[in-house]
Parts: structure tokens; sequence; C-alpha cells
């Protein structure tokens, strides 16, 4: 056996970032399988810094915009969840399983649309155990309006009152809000463009969120539409994104007490 081919092997689980690097991994194997565009990479590493800086945990702020983002889900008419490399390499299982809970198909959206990257992806859907996948067809697709990147190509989200863009880039996150949609974001950067126009932001980890969210909508189902807008309707997305600024002021400040701590060896 390869050792390089087993990441148990490279990181103990004993590790103290065993969570964290097991996840990178996925993301380098999705890459090499063209799941993840070379650029999902950065991404990646780009939200593992504001996760750091979270904590790495699903903080109250973050539930309280999960809870937000699934009664809108169960409420919408025709949700849909747009699927891109990295949410389709990290938690493929997952996905699947909050697209059956809250009746809401999985649609392919990509920035990259590199050959066989669409096949790639909608190949790990289907192990995954998705049996509708949209937005693979090119014959199938129409443009969105006042977009210009291949993100414009869509399929059901063209008619879909709510989208949920994880992991998402601000252009499309605006190109939606002027078509009167409601969007739903999970973007570990309190400040980008997505998470600034979204109607809902979940600031937090993909990999911790929609297993959370799996969990919720299973409660939530419970409830009539009446207490779900309720729901939505006492949420402030404004309000929930500066308290999470506020948690990441005060960890920051927490850590710098710490240095002052650390023993010299």
């Amino acid at each position: 056996m390869n050792p390089n081919e087993n990441q148990d092997y490279i990181v103990p689980k004993s590790h103290p970032r065993y969570e964290s690097l097991k996840f990178r991994h996925k993301i380098i194997e999705g890459m090499k399988k063209l799941v993840v565009a070379e650029a999902g990479l950065i991404a990646h590493g780009r939200g593992e810094c504001f996760d750091y800086i979270l904590g790495e945990k699903t903080t109250q702020a973050a539930k309280k915009a999960i809870e937000a983002a699934v009664a809108a889900l169960l409420l919408a008419e025709k949700p849909v969840i747009s699927v891109n490399g990295n949410v389709a390499a990290l938690i493929p299982d997952k996905l699947v399983i909050l697209s059956n809970t809250v009746n809401a198909p999985l649609e392919i959206n990509l920035f990259y649309q590199k050959g066989g990257r669409i096949e790639a992806i909608k190949n790990i859907l289907q192990k995954a155990g998705a049996t509708e996948i949209y937005g693979t067809d090119p014959k199938k697709m129409i443009e969105l309006k006042g977009l210009e990147s291949n993100r414009r190509k869509v399929e059901l989200i063209a008619q879909a009152d709510l989208v949920m863009v994880p992991l998402e880039d601000g252009d499309r996150t605006e190109a939606l809000k002027r078509l009167n949609k409601t969007v739903i974001t999970v973007d570990l950067n309190p400040l980008s463009r997505t998470a600034l126009w979204a109607d809902i932001t979940i600031v937090d980890n993909i990999v911790r969120t929609i297993p959370e969210m799996i969990k919720v909508a299973k409660e939530l189902k419970k409830l009539n539409n009446l207490q779900l807008e309720n729901i939505v309707k006492n949420f402030d997305n404004k309000k929930n994104i500066r308290k999470t600024l506020n948690l990441i002021s005060e960890y920051i400040d927490k850590q710098k007490e710490k240095v002052f701590d650390i023993v010299e060896i």
C-alpha cells in the first residue's frame, strides 16, 4: 500500500488538526478527479482561515441562521440547492439527504466549467444516492439576466423562488437577488458580497452546516406554516452577521491572552 494514499497513515486521529486535514484531503482528491477546480483549493484554504477565528465550531449565530434557512426551504414552493465542486467533494451524502428532507432538487452550477467536471460531479452525487440531478443537459439550460460568468447557465434555478447557494460567488448572488429570488448561503467569510447580499447567511463550515440542517429539518417539519413563517420573519440577517463579527472579535481577544500564557520550551 502506498502510504501517500492513506490519510489515516499520514495524519493519526489523535492529531489536533485531524478533521480539518481530513476534509482538506477530500478537496485535493476531488481536484484529481475533476470534481474540484484548481481555484477551489484556494477557496477552501481561505475558508479554513475564517474557520480558525470562529473557533472551528458552529456558533449560536450560525444555528439561528440554520433554523431560519431550513424554515425558508420548507416554506418555498420551488426551492433549489445549487451544487459546486467543493460542496460535492466534501459532503455529497449529506447534501443528498438534505435535498430529500426539505424536498429541494440539486442543480449543478459551476464557475469553472472545465471539460468533464459536470459529469464528475454528477457521478459523485449519484454514488451518494441522488436520483435526479439538474444542470447537466446543455439543451435544457437557459441564461440568467445580468450575469456574464458560466454560472448564468441554469435549469431549475431560473424558475426557483428560493435558491440555496453554498460556497457561492457574489456575482450570482446579486443576480439572483435582482430577480427577486430568496437566497440562502453558507459562507465562512461574513463580509463577502455573497454573505451581505443573501437573505439568510450561515457563517459556518459547510461540513458542519449540512448535517445540522438535516437535524433541524426533521424537527421543523413537525411545525405548521404559520410557525415556520414566524421563524423566518423574526430572523434579521444583518443583525446576525454583526453577532458573528462580535464573536470573531471576542475569540481573537481570547487568543491574544493565551499568547502570554505560552511557556517556551
